[in-house]
């Protein structure tokens, strides 16, 4: 059978799998699970996502029954647990993306949760433990991909993980393989992050008419293993994750999802975690987008309860700072009601909306005091923007950490003391205003005429790389 999956070019690539590799994956995992007759499943994601073939399979050769679950109902979660309940489900499937909204009260039947299909947070999960505990339902993370049939490891969750926002997802099914390789196929040591690249016997033959695409991806395995082809091959999957001391593998990403920004290599997911963590905060993610040549990073945040005020964006940034250098702190800021998921039930990044083209306050108003008018005179230099009102958000108008070495240096040369985190809490004019000190200063010795061009303290042409820039703010941040 062919499944197709999303190409990172746009082109989708149709994964060739034989039937052969779906029966063995349940006999592996059998004694996991300890699938019958008795078990009722639902196919509640798309037949076109390869989730579904666990499903359907799981069912149908076990002599279980399968309930198909209606499109609608799959994205309403209080009508899709009037189903698991009204029809007695005991196996569910899940991402943890559709998971997420369903309430706990609706996993009084079931036997098993099983997560696949993208990272896991299992701190969400602590309100389920509290419900119902944690013998029943077992709840499971099985990380996998399309080109490995489905599944590739098995991780039963505990009580414990749910205090960690840690996607550990175990180790390998027992007739695959696993390893955290780096670039050139060598075994990185623990700890260190790697790509994941997979053997064994689930792996699909290739991608359907692209020759080239299969032989880059699925590659010669050096470390032997198995292989009914003639000869043992790797998938490198393009996944990021590192091996734990205890021998626990972490998931951290994809690498496409890596992003260097100013000289520095980001992991979205690391950022998206510790936004997940803050007060008010349900779910978020991070992309990278580009703004007039410019890359900066978006920040998509649900709130916690729904129908309640998003967040406050200056003390969600505050926040941040606590446990991310500033460079990795987002630029821009979008709440949603809710992310938008694909019919695979993951987050689909490419529905997420672009953050405002011009986002400036929504009523304009200009500088009035001595202190305003000096920042919207700094401000309008160093962001090269006119007609900048009082109102306005730095950081919406394109302002930075960098950018903002250069606001505090011309600032005090102006008279006003400013520190790095009030640009942070304060980043309006109107605020950083009032929250600026008024430097009392003895009249100046006049300056040698070698020294009149050097006057200007501008730490962007100090000669400085932008790295170094950056880590010096780290260090003003972590001062404060």
């Amino acid at each position: 059978y062919v499944i197709y999956t999303s190409g990172s070019t746009g082109r989708p690539k149709g994964v060739i799998l034989p039937h052969a590799a779906v029966v063995r994956l349940f006999t592996a995992t059998a004694p996991w699970f300890g699938f019958s007759s008795a078990d009722v499943w639902t196919l509640f994601h798309s037949y076109a996502f390869d989730f579904s073939v666990w499903e359907i399979w799981g069912a149908l050769l076990h002599g279980g029954r399968l309930v198909l679950v209606p499109y609608w109902v799959s994205r309403e979660p209080e009508a899709f647990a009037d189903l698991l309940r009204a029809e007695r489900v005991t196996v569910l499937n899940q991402t943890p993306s559709a998971f997420r909204p369903l309430p706990p009260a609706a996993g009084a039947g079931l036997r098993l949760v099983i997560f696949g299909g993208e990272a896991l947070d299992p701190t969400w999960l602590a309100p389920w433990f509290a419900h119902l505990g944690e013998a029943t339902p077992r709840l499971v993370n099985m990380y996998g991909i399309t080109e490995t049939t489905v599944h590739v490891t098995y991780r039963p969750i505990t009580r414990e993980d749910a205090r960690r926002p840690v996607s550990l997802i175990g180790g390998p099914i027992p007739d695959q393989s696993l390893h955290v390789l780096d670039p050139h196929l060598q075994v990185q040591p623990v700890g260190v992050p790697g790509e994941i690249c997979v053997g064994g016997a689930g792996l699909a033959h290739g991608y359907h008419g692209r020759p080239e695409l299969t032989a880059l991806r699925f590659v010669p395995d050096p470390f032997g293993g198995r292989s009914d082809e003639g000869g043992a091959r790797l998938y490198r999957s393009g996944d990021l994750a590192r091996r734990r001391p205890d021998g626990d593998v972490e998931y951290l990403g994809r690498i496409d999802h890596q992003v260097k920004i100013r000289g520095f290599r980001i992991e979205l997911g690391e950022i998206e975690a510790a936004i997940a963590a803050l007060p008010g905060v349900r779910e978020a993610v991070v992309l990278a987008r580009g703004r007039g040549g410019k890359i900066r990073l978006v920040a998509y945040v649900v709130a916690k309860t729904p129908g309640e005020a998003a967040p406050d964006e200056a003390a969600l940034r505050t926040h941040l700072l606590g446990t991310l250098p500033a460079p990795m702190v987002p630029a821009a800021w979008v709440f949603l009601p809710s992310l938008p998921l694909s019919p695979s039930g993951k987050v689909d990044r490419k529905a997420l909306p672009e953050p405002l083209a011009e986002p400036v306050a929504t009523v304009w108003e200009g500088a009035s005091t001595e202190a305003e008018k000096a920042l919207v005179a700094i401000w309008s230099e160093v962001l090269g923007r006119d007609g900048i009102g009082i109102h306005d958000n730095f950081f919406a108008l394109g302002g930075d950490s960098i950018l903002g070495i250069q606001i505090l240096s011309r600032a005090s040369q102006a008279g006003l003391r400013l520190t790095p985190l009030q640009i942070f809490r304060h980043p309006t004019i109107a605020e950083l205003a009032v929250a600026a000190e008024r430097i009392e200063t003895a009249a100046p010795e006049p300056a040698a005429a070698d020294d009149a061009a050097g006057d200007d303290l501008d730490l962007a042409d100090s000669g400085l790389s932008e790295q170094d820039l950056q880590k010096l703010m780290g260090k003003l941040f972590q001062a404060e």
